[in-house]
């Protein structure tokens, strides 16, 4: 299986906060990128993006032959549109599809970073909502790449405001703490600094799941009332 090439024509979608973005790379060059608003209430303003930025490359998206997702934690509601959209393009175009952690487009989208966080690595955070951080550690090396640290996880704010130096922290949109680096806005054009596993292999489109981070309300509720489980949808555990 091919691992990822920014060379061929390659499209990255990103909503998994309310900082939404998409962009296109041509020939190694990123050609066009645009900032979406997500969220509730919002009219579908992912799918024109898509749109725009294949018409200012001036790509068809049947030419498309690397589709790349973020892939979580976040949005319930905007992580499964845009799950959808990229499956649909990748589908469709016969491209592979690459799943890129949420988190890690943000540390990437960091820079610089500040000398304490090159020394020593980040923790970015990001809502988990109930008072809790999705979180995960990164490190960034010599060149600039991004790479993660150790595993995703779900915590409550108390527990990371105790275990990580606000030096050390980056809150992604906004931050619950008032100690540490400022809050950063993720945006997919930085793709190119994340790096790591995750672009060793496609991901399989008739199984790939975004990990929501929680379980859709929705699914909770009908899970609590018929006293049984719904077939297993990506989350991070606490």
């Amino acid at each position: 299986m091919p691992s990822l090439s920014f060379s061929a024509p390659l499209l990255a979608i990103e909503a998994s906060t309310t900082a939404g973005s998409v962009a296109v790379w041509c020939d190694g060059a990123l050609v066009a990128h645009e900032a979406v608003l997500m969220g509730a209430g919002q009219d579908d303003r992912l799918f024109p993006a898509i749109q725009r930025v294949l018409h200012a490359a001036r790509l068809e998206p049947r030419a498309l032959e690397t589709v790349v997702c973020g892939a979580g934690p976040g949005s319930f509601t905007s992580l499964r549109i845009a799950a959808a959209l990229a499956k649909g393009l990748a589908h469709g175009s016969g491209a592979a599809l690459f799943a890129v952690p949420s988190l890690l487009i943000a540390a990437a989208s960091m820079d610089p970073w500040p000398a304490e966080a090159v020394e020593n690595g980040l923790v970015v955070h990001g809502d988990a909502l109930r008072g809790e951080r999705y979180v995960l550690p990164v490190h960034t090396d010599a060149s600039g790449m991004v790479f993660t640290a150790g595993p995703l996880a779900r915590v409550a704010c108390a527990m990371l405001a105790e275990s990580v130096p606000g030096y050390r922290r980056a809150g992604v949109l906004a931050s619950p703490f008032t100690d540490e680096l400022p809050a950063v806005t993720p945006g997919v054009q930085h793709l190119p600094r994340a790096g790591g596993a995750w672009r060793e292999h496609p991901v399989a489109l008739d199984v790939w799941e975004p990990e929501y981070g929680r379980l859709a309300e929705a699914q909770v509720k009908w899970e609590e009332r018929f006293g049984m489980a719904l077939p297993d949808t990506p989350a991070v555990r606490g």
